[in-house]
């Protein structure tokens, strides 16, 4: 039966070999947190909201947009599992906007609010830019686990059915969407992933009230490749949660379709290494970064 949380599958990690289990996200957010430079709104409800975190100089700065994960559930932490990823970055000239967005088990979350908060908090950066001297050429977006698939869904709102309510708002253009362990593919996941996020009742409470017939349509990325936006799919090879065969697989689909597509397993990385600049899979992760903003 499908009835493991992601606190009880981190718990059984965490309770094997001490030199070989993977970060769980209670021992990231045991670290201490920097806090960002701003806490901006982008729409009337509690979590329609992004961190700013702002680095020195005139600019203009480059930007990457945060995604977090946490199983598109409410239960879980928000924005401040990409506070560690935030703060590096901002100490490495970029501006970083730390987006949160509302989640299931609380109002609004789902379908279609969790995607349209998305879209909202994405295009809030071109009110955000000329005040805080954003470079909108080159904005890259990159999203963990949950916030992986909102990332690679991000990249493709302009290929979204013209039928959707998920189309709003004129996309903004981004430079790069980078996966960090991300559930891309949402009925691969549903069908055979673990039961880490609650087994194939997340998906069906995410998706649930969709307004196509293919619930799948408009909420899952292999439904509307090519992206047309360069991927980065990366991955953990020690990651139980999200196991790197998902991100290999959605890769190969999006190189099939004509996707400029890098596919990256990490050795030694769990799922949270990923997003922890103190591990050893940062100094990749910030290389791919790097060469999607041009640096």
């Amino acid at each position: 039966m499908r009835l493991a949380s992601l606190a009880a599958a981190l718990i059984l990690i965490a309770a094997g070999p001490a030199a070989a289990a993977p970060k769980t996200f209670r021992q990231l957010l045991d670290m201490p947190r920097a806090q960002p430079t701003a806490h901006i709104p982008y729409g009337p409800e509690p979590e329609q909201f992004g961190d700013l975190w702002l680095p020195q100089g005139p600019g203009k700065h480059p930007v990457v947009v945060l995604i977090h994960g946490g199983c598109w559930q409410a239960k879980y932490p928000s924005v401040e599992l990409m506070a560690y990823m935030a703060k590096d970055l901002q100490g490495r000239g970029y501006a970083v906007w730390n987006l949160a967005y509302r989640r299931l088990g609380e109002p609004g979350g789902g379908y279609p609010g969790t995607f349209v908060d998305v879209a909202n908090g994405l295009d809030k950066l071109r009110d955000l830019a000329p005040q805080h001297h954003l470079d909108l050429k080159r904005v890259v977006v990159a999203g963990h686990s949950a916030g992986g698939h909102l990332t690679t869904w991000a990249a493709g709102r302009d290929r979204l059915p013209k039928a959707s309510p998920l189309r709003v708002g004129k996309p903004l253009k981004i430079r790069g969407a980078i996966s960090l362990a991300g559930i891309n593919d949402l009925a691969a996941y549903r069908a055979t992933g673990p039961d880490a996020c609650g087994g194939p009742d997340t998906i069906d409470q995410l998706t649930a009230g969709a307004a196509l017939p293919d619930r799948y349509a408009d909420t899952s990325p292999p439904a509307f490749l090519p992206i047309r936006t360069p991927l980065a799919v990366i991955s953990g090879a020690l990651d139980p949660i999200v196991p790197p065969v998902f991100g290999v697989d959605f890769a190969a689909r999006a190189k099939t379709a004509g996707d400029r597509v890098e596919e990256i397993t990490i050795a030694d990385a769990g799922h949270f290494e990923l997003i922890d600049p103190t591990s050893a899979a940062w100094a990749r992760i910030v290389r791919v970064i790097d060469a999607m903003a041009g640096r």
